[in-house]
């Protein structure tokens, strides 16, 4: 039997234009039993179509022509519905897991599971590549952290990296699928929010540098304890000891510090025997930074664009793997004042009636509590808050919702907004604070409240979509 790889390296030696046509013309079987074949295809014949077709495709609604579309299913959907819509919109193959939207066109590639085969495709092709893969993880500030070293080692290599925070089961493996010849560094970040899921993603990234932000609380409904967290997210030092690789380590965290004693290591903080060591020059209105080299004396200015001195750490981490890699400190420390967060993430936006710090897109008990401290010490006089619900947080909700209820007690922000059924449910126990179902109702009565010449810190959840207050506030 001639093999559909075979037929793929005749297509490609003879320069057919459309080479899925040719394949299928050529087929010596036909269609019907070509696409049993197929259901029956090796993991390494799939890798040769995607070498044809480098290009995924998971979301009809985005450009999927010439792509290999992968049908991904949920809880509460069937990827397999658009199997048939993908082939129409132009993808050139369709991978199905569901036998009730199989056809016996060959463009229908039929699995077990579309989801393992996609991660199983993502393997292999990591594989082929022997570079330098930095994995990112921890409760809060890994996409900055990933951000700011993109951002500085694109100084002077080639860098693949995570897009936006698409770092889950799925975005894992389609980043990794961007991995091609001109990759110098890749940079992958890994969420999780099931137990072991890190030790998962490493299986597929097999990163051979790791960074752990920090260890905090935030999932604890998927996790179940801290404890939980704590041993999923340590599977990343586990797994860059594994490829006998070095871990960036921050120093100032006792329990990273720790768990990194018997490892390869690189590490950062305050501290001047830290490999990288800084201090935090000035807050307001952007964090600003001091820092050297151990081994040097000189002191190195950094004036980020970045707001809370939660950064710090996240700044360090960017400056101790530029470091490592050969940037100079001078490159370093321009491509990180060049460096303008985005996405609702600890932006500052001076409007006409008020400045905002939005910072809407993620929030739980560590990254409140810090983004709170920080602003508190923020020394406009006219300040307010508006702090939407927590997600995630399973039976810890209750008592995580009324803690940050209890600090903003002792604040002395001149307004204070809550926003979220989670919050709300503690309104009468706190009578000075404005409480909300939900966005669109603060917007109704936003006019109401008076927010004018106001400093406006704004942090919750996404799901809350405290961004839409934006265009009412400035």
């Amino acid at each position: 039997m001639v093999s559909v790889v075979q037929w793929i390296a005749l297509a490609a030696q003879l320069q057919v234009e459309d080479k899925s046509k040719f394949i299928r013309y050529f087929n010596p079987i036909g269609s019907g039993e070509w696409g049993l074949f197929l259901d029956k295809m090796q993991i390494e014949e799939l890798y040769n179509l995607f070498l044809l077709f480098p290009k995924i495709g998971t979301d009809t609604r985005k450009d999927i022509k010439s792509s290999i579309f992968f049908c991904l299913s949920g809880e509460n959907f069937n990827g397999n519905q658009f199997a048939l819509k993908a082939i129409e919109y132009g993808a050139s193959y369709a991978v199905v897991d569901d036998n009730n939207y199989w056809t016996d066109d060959s463009r229908f590639i039929k699995v077990k599971s579309s989801l393992e085969t996609l991660q199983q495709l993502a393997a292999y092709h990591r594989k082929l590549f022997d570079i330098p893969t930095i994995g990112i993880t921890g409760t809060n500030g890994k996409t900055t952290t990933k951000e700011l070293i993109t951002a500085v080692l694109s100084k002077k290599y080639s860098v693949t990296s995570t897009q936006g925070n698409f770092n889950n089961h799925i975005g894992v493996p389609l980043t990794l699928l961007q991995l091609n010849k001109q990759t110098e560094i890749a940079i992958i970040e890994m969420g999780a929010n099931q137990p072991d899921e890190i030790e998962s993603l490493c299986s597929l990234a097999l990163p051979n540098f790791g960074i752990i932000t920090n260890i905090g609380k935030a999932h604890l409904e998927g996790f179940g304890s801290q404890k939980v967290i704590k041993r999923t997210k340590l599977a990343l030092y586990h797994s860059v000891d594994s490829q006998k690789g070095k871990l960036f380590v921050n120093f100032d965290d006792p329990t990273l510090k720790a768990e990194a004693q018997n490892l390869n290591y690189f590490s950062y903080g305050h501290d001047v025997e830290y490999d990288i060591h800084g201090i935090v020059s000035n807050e307001f209105p952007f964090l600003e930074i001091l820092w050297g080299l151990k081994t040097k004396k000189n002191k190195f200015d950094i004036k980020s664009k970045l707001l809370g001195n939660y950064n710090f750490s996240n700044i360090l981490a960017a400056i101790s793997v530029g470091h490592y890699f050969g940037l100079s400190p001078e490159n370093i420390s321009d491509a990180l004042e060049n460096y303008e967060p985005k996405n609702n993430r600890s932006q500052f936006i001076k409007g006409v009636n008020n400045e905002l710090i939005l910072d809407a897109y993620n929030a739980n008990p560590d990254s409140l509590s810090l983004a709170i401290a920080s602003f508190e010490k923020d020394r406009h006089t006219n300040k307010a808050v508006i702090i939407g619900d927590m997600f995630e947080l399973g039976k810890f909700a209750a008592q995580e919702h009324k803690s940050i209820l209890n600090t903003l007690k002792t604040k002395s922000f001149k307004t204070i907004i809550l926003v979220g059924s989670l919050f709300k449910k503690f309104e009468k126990e706190y009578p000075k604070f404005h409480f909300f179902e939900n966005t669109n109702k603060l917007i109704e009565q936003i006019n109401s409240l008076n927010i004018n010449e106001m400093r406006i810190l704004i942090k919750g959840s996404r799901g809350v979509k405290l961004e839409l207050l934006k265009d009412y506030l400035i």
